[in-house]
């Protein structure tokens, strides 16, 4: 919001400056209050600045919730889980400061600013709250923007696919026939029936590094259709081969693994760090609560215990092999620390 239009426009050293108008659900009254507002009076200083200036009427909460997500607001002080906590404030106190304003209550005004702080943009004023992780701030501007901005949500993943993949998608090369095994996130799915009746897809994977089309055959696809759900991170094995037609390559699925799949398929074990001097008291119990939900997998959990006198590996039962999903290493992670917890291939 302090640097961009409607329209794209070029900076003076070349970069790309985004559209508002690009952005979904933000509406041109919207940026032209916006925009008109910065160019007379200067840059927006905080969010309580910038909701003070700027029309609510046209830039409502639901305009503003969405300027949030994009990352618009980025450069207004606080981070985007923060700004999102805090509209609510800003905007109630702006439109206290119009309607005073239309009353002639300037000195009212003037004392209640000076008690929320909305000249100094303090951070004291904002309602802190933990940043947002990846795919949350990540969500938010595919949703908006219509692409991913700042990151990639397979970015968090690339050190365990490194483990597995055979190649990053721009470094596949036409050749002979080969199996190759490969990831990305599903960003399109076309379905049709083939010549039998049969229900087979194809599907465009992007890594970040390039995009790929490969098909999925009627066989495969009743098999694994489950896992192709847009955005989301799969890993595929199958066989590459030359596309006379094009000059290029083709691929064919024949597995298909969600991430969590792909770490019991690759995966030798979890280990977990455990120090007597260090953890809370009721670290096993909890240990316990965790596992629970993710029994009858099929990764090994080893437990690398240390006290004052001795260090040992206690390597769990086989009823507490786990299925090691996102969600299940969040926990882990969170109990242990991050760098206590990894996943040895």
């Amino acid at each position: 919001v302090n640097h961009c239009k409607y329209e794209f426009t070029v900076s003076d050293d070349d970069s790309i400056i985004y559209g508002l108008g690009a952005i979904k659900g933000v509406g041109a009254a919207a940026i032209e209050s916006i925009v008109e507002s910065r160019d007379k009076d200067g840059a927006y200083k905080s969010l309580f600045d910038f909701c003070q200036r700027i029309d609510l009427r046209k830039a409502n909460r639901r305009v503003l919730d969405t300027l949030v997500r994009a990352g618009a607001l980025d450069q207004l002080g606080a981070g985007r889980s923060t700004l999102m906590a805090t509209l609510t404030k800003a905007i109630k106190l702006a439109e206290q400061t119009q309607k005073n304003n239309d009353m002639g209550q300037t000195d009212l005004f003037g004392n209640m600013v000076k008690e929320e702080g909305t000249p100094g943009h303090s951070d004291e004023y904002y309602i802190t709250q933990a940043e947002w992780d990846d795919e949350v701030r990540l969500t938010g501007e595919k949703e908006t923007l219509g692409l991913y901005l700042t990151g990639h949500p397979i970015d968090r993943y690339e050190s365990e696919l490194k483990q597995f993949i055979s190649s990053r998608l721009n470094k596949l090369q036409p050749g002979r026939d080969q199996n190759v095994t490969i990831a990305g996130l599903v960003v399109d799915i076309r379905t049709r029936n083939s010549r039998k009746g049969d229900r087979m897809a194809f599907i465009v994977l992007d890594d970040r590094t390039s995009r790929f089309e490969l098909a999925v055959f009627p066989e495969v696809y009743s098999h694994y259709g489950e896992l192709i759900i847009k955005d989301q991170l799969i890993v595929v094995s199958g066989s590459i081969s030359v596309d006379d037609y094009s000059g290029g390559f083709k691929m064919s699925a024949e597995k298909i693994y969600n991430i969590a799949q792909a770490r019991e398929m690759y995966a030798k074990r979890i280990e977990v760090e455990f120090d007597a001097s260090k953890q809370r008291d009721d670290f096993l119990p909890m240990l316990k609560k965790t596992l629970d939900p993710f029994r009858e997998g099929i990764c090994p959990v080893n437990i690398n215990y240390q006290n004052e006198n001795a260090r040992a590996r206690l390597v769990l039962g086989a009823n507490w092999r786990v299925t090691p999903t996102d969600e299940f290493i969040q926990r882990i992670k969170a109990l242990s620390g991050e760098s206590d917890v990894r996943i040895v291939y």
